[in-house]
């Protein structure tokens, strides 16, 4: 049977669920760090601070300038930490990341939960995206009892903009309860702006200009002074400093890890960044290429239940039937137009098809465009052969490649070429780029007129570079967003420890992003010897970016504070007893799956004749 595809239409109907699947764009995670000059612990005790869970913590602060606080609230063990007597006070799960069943944490331990407005902020209109008393902090500390002196500090996912401010909606998840359960002192932020992880509209003044504030606080001014008011916050709570800080994010937390080992070396002695949004406006531009790439040649999208045949059938021809994933998806050299199981019978090389419509086979031409995606962003659209090119290599050209496009192990209909929300961060990101507003989604607001995803008419191929290229043109104002300096020098001398992990399998932040950022450290640093004494990264099989907490129950996941911890937990021992980690071993969900992760560069090879399933017939060469 042949087969055809629907015309091409916007893809408005693919953004009525995205608003309710937030968290798969990941929390981020933040950690605050280093040893401080130790405060007078006799004045602490006398001022009767210590382990004071009242206004008296603005004693502390006085010598803060442009800091609040807004409350502070004791919880016993066993409370649900929502801040009303409402009992379906909502919190972060259910009032960002969008789970309309989510309960509110409950506290594992007996706690303070302190709220902070650091401004000066952004002034304006009232009711205005941009306009911000400042950047909210939320920290809560475990008993004096409990402590472990150690601060850790979670970051965000997509924009941020998280309920840390509110006097009414806690901000922390269960993510973060579970650490302080543990011991330690968990410190987020709202980064300088209140609304959703994906309403980028903040970052645009009413009058269209940039909001070069917003930028600076949610960049990198909101990381430094969360480091800086959590210790404050901690010694005066606990009467004494705290002995190790700890950043950990993934995903815009991830970005927020380099962003501090890069402009505040001295601020965490350990920094666990995951999945880093780096080369943010660079890799968020290249978001949309998929949906432009189809509409360029094919003149439509692609069904997301084609995209998903021919993600199945690659990991299929590249050696992931067992396992559901591909063990190295950068060597997988799989061509659809070659193979004839997926392809439509009697589709021509124009694509054409003379039977009805079938969801089980893809054309010629959209096995062409399909390999574009698995290339990358290019000037003009073109894509190699894979059997000359498959993408694995992490060079860039001006001239040509601009970026990377998703590994052959990624489910392409999870992507933004899929209508994912990634298309969502992507559009604003273009938006604010062009500095037009209508190009964004239909959630950017602005005075000067609101997304109406104009992107989908207005741009081509060329339309899309002009964009990638303001967005470098625009740094400064952005306040260095894209977080790609190589040079830690600073960090390594601080001797400071960072540990980084990337799944093979993101479906919104190809991994060769993160591949090509530790290589340029390599080089500036003079070799990886040099490198690898203060950083460290592994590449997660069969890991996604929105399974970061769970994953499916057969993908090895490097597991929450929640869980087991092991990058954490490794992170945590290099910093504390100067072992660095090797290879790093890890579980699936079910615990049926055992695998090692490998210190970069070295890969994971099956070596054996035993279960694959088994992390013994496995090795890292």
């Amino acid at each position: 049977m042949a087969c055809t595809t629907k015309p091409w239409k916007p893809p408005e109907h693919q953004y009525s669920t995205v608003r309710t699947k937030v968290a798969i764009i990941m929390v981020s995670i933040t950690a605050a760090m280093a040893p401080t000059a130790v405060l007078a612990q006799t004045t602490q005790a006398k001022s009767g601070l210590l382990g004071n869970c009242g206004a008296e913590l603005k004693t502390a602060l006085a010598d803060h300038a442009d800091t609040r606080l807004v409350i502070a609230k004791p919880f016993k063990r066993g409370d649900r930490l929502v801040l009303t007597d409402d009992p379906s006070a909502a919190s972060s799960a259910s009032a960002v990341e969008g789970g309309g069943t989510a309960q509110p944490p409950i506290a594992g331990t007996d706690l303070c939960m302190v709220k902070l407005i650091v401004g000066p902020g952004n002034p304006g209109p009232a009711g205005a995206p941009s306009t911000s008393a400042g950047i909210g902090i939320e920290i809560l500390l475990p008993s004096p009892q409990t402590w472990n002196q150690r601060i850790r500090v979670f970051g965000n996912s997509g924009w941020s903009g998280t309920p840390q401010a509110s006097p009414t909606i806690v901000a922390s998840d269960d993510i973060h309860s579970a650490a302080v359960t543990k011991g330690f002192v968990v410190a987020t932020s709202d980064n300088g702006h209140a609304g959703s992880p994906v309403d980028a509209s903040f970052a645009m003044n009413p009058d269209g200009s940039i909001n070069t504030v917003g930028w600076r606080d949610f960049s990198e001014r909101s990381l430094h002074e969360l480091a800086e008011k959590t210790k404050a916050v901690t010694r005066a709570y606990y009467g004494r400093p705290h002995r190790f800080a700890y950043w950990d994010g993934f995903s815009t937390g991830g970005r927020q890890a380099l962003k501090v080992a890069q402009r505040f070396p001295d601020d965490f002695d350990g920094i666990l960044a995951g999945a880093p949004a780096i080369n943010w406006s660079t890799f968020h531009t290249g978001n949309l290429y998929g949906q432009i790439a189809m509409k360029q040649e094919l003149g439509r999208v692609i069904a997301p239940e084609k995209l998903a045949v021919v993600t199945k059938a690659a990991i299929q021809a590249c050696g992931g039937s067992t396992l559901g994933f591909v063990l190295d998806p950068l060597a997988c050299r799989y061509d659809p137009v070659e193979d004839s199981a997926v392809l439509c019978p009697h589709s021509t090389s124009a694509g054409a098809a003379a039977a009805p419509q079938s969801t089980s086979c893809i054309t010629r031409e959209e096995a062409k465009v399909v390999n574009k995606l698995w290339y990358g962003q290019t000037r003009d659209g073109s894509a190699p052969s894979p059997a000359v090119d498959n993408g694995e290599s992490i060079g860039l050209s001006d001239t040509k490649r601009l970026w990377f496009g998703w590994t052959r192990s990624v489910e392409l209909k999870n992507t933004s070429a899929g209508g994912a929300p990634g298309l969502l961060l992507a559009a604003d990101q273009v938006a604010l780029e062009l500095k037009n507003p209508l190009l964004g989604s239909t959630g950017f607001r602005n005075a000067t007129g609101n997304g109406e995803n104009r992107w989908i008419t207005e741009l081509d191929y060329a339309g899309l570079v002009n964009a990638r290229s303001q967005g470098l043109a625009l740094q400064s104002q952005f306040s260095a967003i894209n977080t790609d300096s190589s040079n830690l020098s600073a960090f390594a001398a601080a001797k400071g420890k960072l540990l980084m992990y990337h799944g093979l399998d993101d479906e919104y932040i190809p991994v060769q992003g993160s591949i090509h950022y530790y290589q340029k450290v390599v080089e500036n640093m003079g070799g990886i010897k040099n490198a690898q004494r203060f950083y460290r990264f592994y590449l997660v099989p069969g890991f996604t970016h929105s399974g970061r907490s769970e994953g499916a129950p057969f993908i090895p996941i490097p597991q929450p504070a929640s869980g087991r911890d092991e990058m954490f937990a490794a992170l945590q021992t290099w910093v504390e007893h100067d072992q660095a980690p090797q290879d790093i071993k890890v579980q699936s969900g079910d615990a049926r799956l055992t695998l090692p992760l490998c210190l970069f560069p070295k890969k994971l090879r099956y070596v054996g004749t035993g279960s694959e399933q088994s992390g013994s017939s496995y090795k890292c060469q």
